[in-house]
């Protein structure tokens, strides 16, 4: 097993070093730089700017020594902001976005769970199918439009819920069911499918033929084997989830890190963009190590050799 976890993190390493790679050629191939804005600085203070930043050098130099940064855990400072650096972007923003991420992931599964199961029992039935549709409106309609109506009616129309910030309990409400409302949608209809196809095997029949209620059944046998994969794609949402939905935390003008990689975007902040990338990389490559690991704990027959 721990070859095979070594192996991994080999894997894993390359792959972010190829992230950083493509990341690096895709901000420097854009025409244009972090100096040439809608703002008029002259030929000489640009000069100056590239050469203070080492944006004058070859980039094989500029890389390595960016490499170098990333190394020592150093995602270089702000072009945008004087005084600041990526990593006081990434300090600041991500305990934002991840406390609204974890409260996000609770209502994920406390709501998803659930309603699979429902719909895997009561298959074909009203509920099944009442589910179902509101899953698949849930899985159509994109983030930003769920945002916009619940502002709509819940802030204009009613005025029972901030639109913007989460200094209070109540302004979470509405960023936490638009970030996951996508999310409680496709596990829902995951966890419907995945249970269903449990419940045809030959081991569930044999459980039922002992007389076993059919909620010892399935709480017992049907439901580690249903949650395998619903675990393999929990490990990018929950990355997804806890570093921040960039379109959510724009629209509710949270402070998290997604409100800094759009802002950066539009700047031309080379290295806010690479390091926000490298850190939501790095964190979503963690959280798929995460879940094969617990593949192990969930079913005993995964073995990793």
């Amino acid at each position: 097993m721990w070859k095979y976890f070594a192996k991994r993190l080999g894997m894993m390493a390359i792959a972010l070093f190829f992230i950083i790679l493509l990341t690096f050629i895709i901000m420097h191939s854009i025409p244009g730089g972090p100096f040439t804005s809608d703002r008029k600085v002259s030929a000489e203070v640009e000069a100056a700017l590239n050469a203070k930043y080492n944006l004058d050098a070859p980039l094989y130099e500029q890389f390595f020594d960016y490499l170098g940064g990333v190394l020592r855990g150093d995602f270089g400072p702000s072009y945008e902001y004087t005084g600041k650096s990526v990593n006081d972007f990434i300090a600041n923003g991500f305990p934002v976005s991840a406390k609204l991420g974890v409260i996000t992931m609770v209502f994920v599964l406390l709501a998803a769970v659930p309603m699979g199961i429902l719909a895997a029992i009561k298959n074909g039935k009203w509920q099944d199918m009442a589910i179902m549709a509101v899953a698949t409106i849930g899985v159509t309609i994109p983030s930003f439009v769920i945002a916009s109506v619940l502002i709509y009616i819940f802030s204009f129309r009613l005025n029972w819920l901030p639109t913007y910030g989460v200094d209070t309990w109540k302004g979470y409400i509405l960023p936490v069911i638009a970030l996951g409302g996508y999310s409680v949608s496709y596990l829902a209809r995951l966890m419907r499918s995945s249970l269903l196809e449990v419940m045809g095997q030959d081991y569930i029949r044999t459980a039922r033929a002992k007389g076993l209620s059919e909620r010892k059944v399935i709480l017992r046998h049907a439901m580690r084997n249903a949650l395998i994969p619903v675990i393999t794609v929990l490990g990018p949402t929950v990355a997804n989830l806890l570093t921040g939905s960039f379109v959510v935390e724009k629209i509710f003008a949270i402070p998290g890190l997604g409100v800094h990689f759009v802002n950066s975007v539009s700047q031309r902040d080379y290295t806010t963009i690479m390091g926000v990338t490298i850190f939501y990389a790095t964190f979503l490559l963690a959280m798929v190590f995460i879940v094969d690991v617990f593949y192990c704990l969930i079913d005993p027959r995964i073995k990793y050799e």
